[in-house]
């Protein structure tokens, strides 16, 4: 495992200067699926089982094994308890989001209490077949002072867990906030327009970190992109994945995805989170002028969606 750390990080360290410059035809592109907070609540436009099916469907017909994060609260039900039989029958991985989805950067919130939440959603998830012990972090957040970030770390790893990173980080969930909005507020809306909206915005995002995530590493890497169980994922996933495959990604298992070295390297910066490739980028102090904080949030995409009228 030393061996492969520091071959990282020197490959980390000899990386160029500007993403711009890796060419796109360096190697094929890769990819995986991972969904967030799977809930058994419907909404206006759908309800939570015709959406989980639409999912799992679009998932089985491309025969892509994806990763569920769950977050105890949303499943604890007999409903969500099937919801979670469902994708783990059908060969999904299923990971830790936490039972209550706390925001671990709170002063408010001790390391104490974040860990036993950690526990509670692991008892709730570790009878299932493909239960692995990943465990992501509520808003990719992973601690913004040293005691936090290093007890969690040392938490994690006498429980073997491993953190269940994403390469790829976006804000779906600010376009299915948007688009259910907007149905409450008309009562109609044109799905073709976000459907043509989100596809654009994941694959800029998925392009931007990939050539990050090249440049640093001087390879291409198993990606892991962020996604979440709700209704643009139902109505778009099978446009997305098109979209990806004509682009040239090849989309790999959620198992394979995650045997990368990347997501065992652990970046020395404080506030620790985000992408594990926006992490990787802060800690060489190399990158200042293209990376954000947070690296992804709905305000990001507010002013193109509202000069859109979406």
């Amino acid at each position: 495992m030393i061996f492969i750390l520091i071959s990282l990080v020197s490959l980390f360290m000899s990386s160029t200067s500007s993403v711009q410059e890796i060419p796109d035809s360096l190697s094929t592109p890769l990819i995986s699926f991972s969904f967030d907070d799977p809930h058994a609540v419907s909404n206006e436009l759908m309800s939570w089982q015709t959406r989980d099916l639409l999912i799992r469907q679009t998932l089985e017909n491309y025969g892509i094994q994806a990763i569920l994060f769950v977050c105890g609260k949303r499943v604890d039900s007999d409903s969500g308890q099937e919801m979670i039989e469902e994708w783990d029958r059908e060969g999904h991985l299923i990971g830790n989001h936490s039972y209550s989805h706390y925001y671990y950067h709170s002063s408010q919130l001790t390391y104490q209490l974040f860990r036993d939440d950690i526990l509670k959603n692991d008892s709730l998830i570790n009878d299932f077949s493909n239960y692995i012990p990943l465990f992501r972090f509520p808003y990719l957040k992973q601690g913004d002072t040293r005691e936090k970030i290093d007890s969690i770390n040392n938490f994690l790893k006498q429980t073997n867990y491993r953190i269940g990173h994403v390469s790829i980080d976006a804000s779906d969930w600010y376009v299915d906030q948007r688009m259910l909005e907007k149905y409450q507020q008309e009562g109609e809306v044109d799905l073709n327009t976000y459907r043509d909206f989100y596809l654009e915005y994941l694959l800029e995002r998925a392009k931007f970190y990939d050539h990050l995530a090249t440049e640093l590493t001087g390879r291409k890497v198993n990606h892991v992109i962020l996604l979440h169980h709700n209704t643009v994922s139902a109505l778009f996933l099978d446009d997305l994945i098109e979209a990806f495959i004509e682009q040239g990604w090849e989309i790999i298992p959620a198992q394979q995805a995650y045997q990368d070295p990347i997501y065992v390297y652990v970046p020395d910066i404080i506030p620790a989170g985000e992408s594990i490739i926006w992490a990787m980028a802060k800690e060489s102090g190399r990158y200042q002028e293209i990376l954000r904080y947070p690296a992804e949030d709905g305000r990001y995409e507010q002013d193109k969606m509202d000069s859109l009228g979406l």
